[in-house]
């Protein structure tokens, strides 16, 4: 193969250098290219034998044989590498652990129940009735036992004077000390429930606002239902 590569290129065409480079490249050079194919190192280790699929049913069975047998793990438990992962996480998630029972033993902790503030606030009346966590009654009157009569009882007035009645007999009674937390229950839309709001957040609510701890509304939301009864008309 030399002797054809110096029949092809005349050695007077070329200079020292590239003459010289010409003639002292490896004999796994080839004809048609000036690049010469890449030996392999000798202190290098040999890849790995390139292992075929199996193509049949015969060898997938024979994989299948081969392969070693290991028995299923039970249900509830785990080796120690699959509960590493498992344990990062719930060491990351706050509240208690329930990774040690696992019959959940440890029950989660319920905030107490709170006593209730019932406002019950209608266009001709407004009732309010304060009660214990079992919703047994402590304080239940209405605009009417402040001597407001008739159309007076739904009077803005009337609904601001009995929650300031109802914070002073609270303070007077003791009833602070018995109740951690409050719950406001809202019910309907008249006058009373406006005023009965600035009491709260007035200064005769302010021993008593600090213990809220939520304000619902049950206000009475009709689906149908039966017929109404047929609207009041005046003259």
């Amino acid at each position: 193969m030399k002797t054809q590569l110096t029949r092809l290129i005349t050695p007077t065409s070329l200079c020292s250098r590239c003459r010289s480079s010409l003639f002292s490249r490896p004999s796994s050079t080839r004809l048609f290219s000036s690049t010469s194919h890449l030996l392999a190192d000798e202190s290098s280790e040999p890849p790995p034998p390139v292992v075929s699929p199996p193509t049949t049913f015969s060898e997938l069975s024979k994989n299948y044989m081969n392969t070693p047998y290991k028995p299923p793990t039970p249900y509830g438990t785990s080796s120690a590498h699959d509960n590493s992962d498992l344990d990062d996480l719930t060491k990351m998630v706050p509240g208690p652990s329930y990774s040690s029972s696992p019959q959940f033993a440890e029950a989660p902790v319920r905030p107490p129940v709170p006593h209730h503030l019932h406002i019950y606030a209608h266009r001709h009346n407004t009732h309010i009735t304060l009660t214990t966590p079992q919703r047994q009654p402590i304080i239940s009157v209405s605009a009417g036992n402040l001597n407001f009569r008739k159309a007076q009882r739904g009077s803005y007035d009337a609904a601001y004077q009995l929650g300031k009645y109802v914070m002073e007999r609270i303070q007077q009674e003791g009833l602070l000390k018995q109740i951690n937390s409050l719950e406001v229950v809202l019910r309907d839309f008249g006058q009373g429930r406006e005023a009965l709001t600035k009491v709260l957040l007035g200064s005769e609510g302010r021993a008593l606002r600090g213990k809220v701890v939520r304000v619902a509304d049950a206000t009475r939301v009709k689906f149908g239902g039966t017929r109404s009864r047929k609207p009041r008309r005046l003259g």
